[in-house]
């Protein structure tokens, strides 16, 4: 856990060089990242595409600002060769920087799943899908990421070394083996379906931000989940600067993805706020339910498309 090798009292090791090193890298590397999704969350527009990436930049700007507070604090830890703040306080922050982590990770799961449904079923998507999911589903992974930190905190509150050990590594592999693996399979679904699709048509843009930014996650974020539930289980040793390093990483390259993949589509944007507006966040607007009843695949005398057939006789020629 980040801070764990903090102890209590004075220390006589000799200052750590390399951590120095890591710190100080990783410090700049949040400042970059704070800037990149404060600005994300003033400039993107709020639509419904756009919902989930505003939550996911805010959730990366949580954790990128709790790791700015554990990275000062390790700083002054290494310089004045003692404890600076007590152990219940790094812990507290250990667990915010978690319950970030848990929402970023949640939100993309969720934003994979939502973009490879609305290519494997655009119809639905458009017609059926219910206006403010985007809201409920949110809304659920914020209570859920809250209600695991609750329970891991006030299990390793408890005093019980086994009951917080066991609770941090139900958490790990919740995000390993659930989170994790349904994101993987959607996000390459996605692909699948984009690459075995029309040669003519190109890629919507939003599909590429998500091939980044899963990718992204994998190679930098997902590692803090995998080290520290393997270091519980006692197979590894990890340093957590390391980790929360790469994480950190992970965090501030994504609205650098959503701002050039605005300006690579659209060129000729000159200012900031048009390149993180393109068209990728903004979806078709939803169609009437007798264009949907006709594209479906239907009888053709059920009643919504008979309800269809009246209203268009209506307009034409103002049958009753």
């Amino acid at each position: 856990a980040l801070g764990s090798s903090t102890s209590t009292g004075h220390r006589e090791e000799p200052t750590d060089v390399t951590s120095m090193a890591i710190n100080s890298v990783t410090l700049l590397i949040c400042l970059c990242g704070l800037a990149g999704n404060g600005a994300v969350l003033c400039l993107l527009q709020r639509n419904t595409t756009t919902f989930y990436i505003t939550n996911l930049a805010f959730a990366n700007f949580s954790f990128l600002h709790f790791a700015v507070h554990s990275t000062l604090l390790d700083l002054l830890d290494e310089l004045s060769c003692s404890t600076v703040v007590p152990l219940v306080f790094l812990r507290a922050l250990f667990l915010l920087l978690l319950f970030s982590y848990n929402m970023g990770l949640y939100l993309l799961t969720a934003i994979s799943i939502d973009e490879c449904t609305s290519t494997l079923y655009p119809l639905w998507y458009r017609c059926r899908r219910p206006q403010r999911l985007s809201w409920v589903v949110c809304a659920l992974l914020w209570a859920l990421s809250f209600a695991v930190i609750v329970t891991v905190t006030s299990l390793c509150l408890s005093q019980e070394h086994e009951h917080c050990q066991v609770s941090l590594i139900t958490m790990y592999a919740l995000n390993l083996f659930l989170f994790a693996p349904a994101m993987v399979i959607s996000s390459t679904v996605l692909l699948i379906k984009v690459k075995c699709g029309s040669q003519q048509q190109q890629p919507k843009r939003l599909n590429i931000v998500i091939f980044l930014v899963v990718l992204f996650f994998l190679l930098f974020a997902l590692p803090l989940s995998l080290c520290n539930f393997l270091q519980q289980l006692g197979y590894i040793t990890v340093s957590s600067q390391v980790v929360i390093l790469l994480a950190c990483i992970h965090s501030t390259i994504n609205p650098f993805i959503y701002f050039l993949v605005g300006r690579c589509w659209r060129p000729c944007s000159k200012t900031l706020p048009t390149a993180m507006n393109p068209s990728w966040t903004r979806r078709p607007e939803p169609v009437d339910s007798c264009h949907c009843a006709r594209s479906q695949t239907l009888v053709r005398n059920t009643p919504a498309v008979y309800s269809c057939r009246r209203r268009e006789q209506r307009r034409v020629g103002g049958m009753p």
